[in-house]
């Protein structure tokens, strides 16, 4: 029998994923070591802040003692049981999760990921209404699985499968025109995200949203409003829908969901959860245990430390303070934010990275992303400014 020594494996994570794992991730030049607040420790003794929170997942930061208790409590407990008998930390997920969504969103569905929660809200479309053409977004992401990939704007470059399961067009961003005129009896579902987070956290208008739910409204579709990205606080309201007054007739959350948890959920009104029964929808570690007690651990946490308001203050103070150094003007909305700027977002990345800020790019070039935990503070917005400022802007 061979063994492998401790010679003989690369001390480099890095070097040792590219030796086992499919190449299909480009990664930042650290390696984290822990991580706690809003703050990243790596191997060679950086501090870095970081205001991208792995794509959005981190909403309470790193470490947040209320949300490691409710892990490590529930993992104790009861570490796994699906969805074959009732548990009452999953009622608690769900009934948490129901009261502070928007109003007549009454039922849920957990799964795992995003795109797992948006593949089935597009099932239940189709299959509620028992139409074959979903309408999307121009610039919008949704997932990598079959259908949410389909509805991915541009998508057709990575797609992969050899046929769409359904009819897919896509409405101009903010075109209400547009919109009342593609919208028709054909029409399954409109999927949309509020806030288009890959895009450069692009916001779409509130006379948009409301043009998309009375013309869906109007021809008997189900309008979808994706808020993996946007959900959970990100916006200033647990979800964005929120802020725009909207109620969709099926949202989909994940990301900041569990606080760091793989988890998803598909929230709808009781109506559309009237066409669905045993064996209709399925997920083998959909609300399991440790990701239930995980989102309703969030969730608490989120209220009780008035995060939703922080989120608010800290948006101000970013668009009162960062259009500075490479920063021409900012879009988004909450924590989730498009910093767009007089060069590559690339190269600002970078620069930041240097100051050991953490941000993230987008799918437009010239946007830089803000993604930061929920648990954001002043002083780490003064020392984005600080650093933004030391980036020479670009001469005309």
């Amino acid at each position: 029998m061979t063994t492998i020594t401790d010679q003989n494996v690369p001390s480099d994570p890095r070097t040792r994923e590219a030796n086992v794992m499919i190449p299909v991730y480009g990664q930042l030049p650290f390696v984290p070591e822990r991580a706690s607040g809003c703050d990243i420790f790596t191997r060679d003794g950086r501090r870095i802040l970081d205001l991208y929170g792995g794509h959005a997942v981190a909403a309470l930061g790193y470490g947040h003692p209320q949300l490691v208790k409710a892990i490590t409590e529930q993992s104790n407990t009861l570490l796994f049981q699906s969805n074959a008998v009732a548990l009452d930390i999953r009622a608690d997920a769900a009934e948490k999760l129901t009261r502070v969504a928007a109003d007549g969103l009454d039922r849920v569905f957990f799964v795992n990921s995003g795109a797992e929660a948006n593949e089935n809200a597009l099932r239940m479309a189709c299959m509620a209404t028992r139409r074959n053409k979903v309408l999307a977004i121009t610039e919008g992401f949704h997932g990598r699985t079959a259908a949410a990939a389909a509805v991915t704007w541009n998508s057709d470059r990575w797609y992969g499968f050899p046929a769409k399961p359904f009819e897919v067009d896509f409405i101009p961003r903010d075109d209400i025109a547009a919109a009342k005129e593609m919208i028709d009896s054909d029409v399954a579902a409109v999927i949309f995200e509020p806030v288009q987070g890959v895009a450069g956290a692009f916001d779409l208008s509130t006379d948009f949203l409301h043009a998309l739910r009375s013309a869906t409204s109007k021809h008997g579709a189900l309008l979808i409003a994706d808020e993996v990205q946007s959900g959970m606080g990100r916006s200033g309201q647990f979800f964005a829908v929120q802020v725009h007054q909207l109620v969709p007739d099926i949202l989909t959350s994940a990301k900041a969901l569990g606080g760091g948890i793989p988890c998803g959920a598909v929230l709808c009104s009781h109506a559309i959860a009237a066409h669905f029964g045993p064996g209709d929808l399925g997920s083998t570690f959909g609300g399991g245990p440790v990701a239930a007690a995980a989102i309703a651990a969030t969730i608490d946490a989120i209220e009780s430390e008035n995060l939703l308001a922080n989120v608010r203050r800290c948006e101000a103070l970013i668009r009162e303070k960062c259009i500075v150094g490479p920063v021409r003007r900012i879009q988004g909305m909450g924590l989730l934010l498009g910093l767009v700027c007089d060069r590559p977002a690339l190269e600002v990345r970078d620069a930041l990275l240097a100051h050991n800020i953490l941000t993230g790019t987008s799918g437009d070039p010239n946007v830089l992303r803000i993604l930061a935990p929920l648990v954001l503070e002043p002083s780490h917005i003064d020392h984005l400014v600080e650093a933004l400022t030391l980036i020479v802007p670009a001469t005309n």
